[in-house]
């Protein structure tokens, strides 16, 4: 049977032109999501062997949905094709649980080559990331772990996007005043209260771009 796999991106040519790819590679393309709420329903329909996964997705991004996935399709691994290779997008990947970092700008076949070595138990990371990987977790200025729940990062997601307490609450299907109690303790816990101080949190835990 062929490796089964989904693919997040908010670009839809990205999704085609990887489709078109791995199908060429013998890789079945078992559903597509274009951000990471959607990954997380695609995924517990079709049950793939693999996610792959872009960290840049609107409402909940490639390493918060890696985390969730974890938890909810254990038996799906995940790889983020990204662009970026900074400390903490690569450091933030790992401790989300994910099987495979894959930057965007190597040869197509280096994503293929991740796809199979995940799917025999393995882990991939780009070789030129190997470096920074071990220089972030090695460094003494390495960042600490998220003090945030699941939840509280996708709300601080969606207020460094912009959004309103009203629009959090739409989006996340949840009251008004949840999200403003979320957005408090999420504010308390990082000691941080004024909205562009957590914007510049969110970007330096690439829940965002800059």
């Amino acid at each position: 049977m062929p490796i089964r796999v989904v693919l997040a991106d908010d670009h839809v040519l990205v999704r085609q032109s990887l489709k078109s790819f791995l199908e060429r590679e013998g890789i079945e393309v078992a559903g597509e999501a274009s951000d990471g709420q959607e990954l997380l329903g695609v995924a517990a329909t079709v049950r793939p062997d693999v996610a792959v996964v872009d960290i840049s997705m609107p409402l909940m991004n490639g390493l918060e949905a890696s985390g969730n996935l974890r938890r909810s399709s254990p038996q799906t691994r995940t790889i983020l094709l990204t662009r970026h290779d900074e400390d903490q997008y690569v450091t933030e990947a790992l401790r989300s649980g994910i099987k495979g970092y894959v930057l965007k700008n190597q040869a197509a076949t280096d994503l293929v080559h991740a796809i199979r070595q995940v799917c025999r138990g393995g882990f991939y990371l780009s070789p030129s990331i190997s470096h920074t990987v071990v220089e972030a977790f090695l460094s003494k200025t390495a960042q600490p772990p998220d003090p945030l729940t699941s939840r509280e990062r996708q709300v601080l997601q969606l207020i460094s996007e912009g959004k309103s307490t009203r629009d959090v609450a739409t989006l996340l299907g949840i009251s008004a005043k949840t999200a403003e109690s979320h957005r408090s303790r999420l504010m308390r816990k990082l000691d941080i209260h004024e909205t562009a101080s957590l914007v510049r949190y969110a970007i330096r835990r690439g829940l965002i771009q800059p």
